[in-house]
């Protein structure tokens, strides 16, 4: 299978993407500003436990969104700002995936993301690497059992590769960019015999990571 790389999205192919996009709905994207106006965006919305895909126009439209939905909204919303559109998936052993939009700043990563887990949501932009950025979210990524979950991070992926398939706007579910996330290539954040030597969470940090779910869920 051809593997798909994250290319540098032209103005006019950008353009005609955010056009997609009602004049009042793009006003909304651009009235964050800033990836952290992004951030409080996303914070402010209300999580939501559905096993629903919805698009950046019906996360718009519903104000509220999970891990995957919150990650592509914040995509649109970096690409209405001039941003690329890029996320990025942590993989995890025993525990969901978390998918982050991720942007660069004076040559550094962050992240902005949404999760019901407190440890989970976005990074200021101040990691040299993707490797130090997904190695951030380590030791608050843990399941209900306590136990360190986050093994792999993948290759940033440009959403724009899904345009023709109006990934921003339409009203269908958009597991597509979720069942791609699968194929692309991941990088193992632990060498041969570390997993080993990881220990649960305490208490205390369990407590803290878990201020913001509902612990009957298992979703991040």
């Amino acid at each position: 299978m051809k593997k798909l790389l994250p290319a540098k999205p032209t103005k006019n192919s950008t353009s005609l993407a955010l056009s997609e996009f009602t004049p009042a709905e793009l006003r909304k994207l651009r009235s964050f500003k800033t990836p952290h106006g992004i951030q409080t965006a996303l914070d402010a919305m209300p999580y939501h436990l559905a096993d629903t895909a919805w698009s950046p126009r019906c996360v718009l439209q519903e104000n509220s969104s999970h891990c995957y939905e919150g990650a592509l909204f914040a995509a649109a919303a970096l690409r209405a700002l001039g941003y690329p559109p890029l996320i990025f998936d942590l993989e995890a052993e025993h525990d969901t995936d978390h998918v982050i939009a991720i942007y660069q700043m004076n040559g550094h990563w962050g992240s902005i993301a949404k999760s019901n887990y407190s440890g989970c949501f976005g990074r200021q932009p101040v990691y040299r690497t993707l490797r130090e950025l997904a190695m951030s979210y380590f030791d608050t990524y843990f399941n209900l059992r306590r136990e360190r979950t986050l093994r792999t991070f993948s290759v940033p992926f440009n959403l724009k590769y899904f345009d023709a398939r109006v990934w921003m706007t339409t009203d269908e579910p958009v597991w597509f960019v979720a069942e791609h996330l699968f194929e692309i290539r991941h990088f193992p954040l632990l060498r041969k015999g570390q997993e080993k030597h990881i220990r649960r969470v305490n208490d205390r940090l369990f407590r803290a990571g878990c201020v913001d779910r509902a612990l009957k869920s298992a979703n991040r």
